[in-house]
């Protein structure tokens, strides 16, 4: 499955503990990462920058959805169902 077009919602909703250029402490949940572009896109897509567990988090369907809003919703909710 591609990614769709203009979402960013893996950029934004799960927490990230890793550090992130800018954001050397990581990212929060539901908080737009500081590497997602106006458009929604990665910008360090491909650098070794790139935290690990964003390189292998894959777009499937059931995370996705049919909307940029289901795909936040659906990782808000697994967001919460892993938080310690």
């Amino acid at each position: 499955m591609d990614c769709r077009s203009d979402c960013g919602a893996c950029c934004t909703a799960p927490s990230i503990s890793s550090p992130i250029p800018g954001m050397l402490e990581g990212k929060p949940a539901n908080t737009r990462c500081v590497q997602l572009s106006d458009t929604n896109l990665c910008m360090i897509f491909g650098s070794p920058l790139r935290p690990k567990v964003c390189s292998g988090l894959q777009p499937d369907a059931e995370m996705c959805g049919s909307t940029r809003q289901q795909a936040i919703t659906y990782l808000l909710e697994l967001e919460a169902l892993t938080a310690p």
